[in-house]
């Protein structure tokens, strides 16, 4: 496979465990060199280390994932606007998660939910996509293909 798509619904930790008890990670590590996507959880699962359980991850991706601490109701869900410099980046997408990465300088695009919630962060060949990209209509399915066929830097 050119690429790997990590999907994911549910808890760090108890998805860690799975993974980890299919020998997925190891597979994983092997194949550093592909493409790799997560999707909600998945992206979740590629940093470095989560509150979520306080579980470790699969360390592709710098960085700790923490709730969202805003002053709006947790879980972040339903339509909000993309905010990115990238022009494609720009519609309402659909986000369901307590949980969120850090901003940092792989963050290419980001919601607004009371503060600044990352929703696609690109790290070397690791896409990691925070909202449900197959819930968003043509629109989620357009970021898909793009991240499977070139990412987001660069462009």
């Amino acid at each position: 496979a050119e690429t790997i798509i990590l999907p994911g619904v549910g808890h760090f930790k108890d998805a860690m465990s799975e993974i980890k008890r299919l020998n997925l990670n190891a597979i994983l590590a092997k194949n550093t060199d592909k493409k790799m996507i997560g999707i909600c959880l998945g992206m979740q699962l590629m940093y470095e280390h989560s509150d979520e359980g306080d579980a470790s991850g699969l360390g592709f991706i710098p960085g700790n994932i923490s709730r969202i601490q805003t002053e709006y109701p947790v879980p972040h869900l339903g339509w909000n606007n993309l905010v990115s410099k990238h022009p494609m980046l720009n519609q309402d997408v659909y986000f369901v998660h307590s949980y969120q990465a850090p901003m940092s300088e792989n963050v290419i695009a980001y919601a607004q939910y009371g503060a600044d919630i990352p929703a696609i962060v690109q790290f070397n060949n690791y896409i990691g996509i925070q909202f449900h990209p197959e819930k968003s209509g043509t629109y989620g399915l357009q970021i898909l293909r793009q991240a499977i066929q070139g990412g987001f830097i660069n462009d």
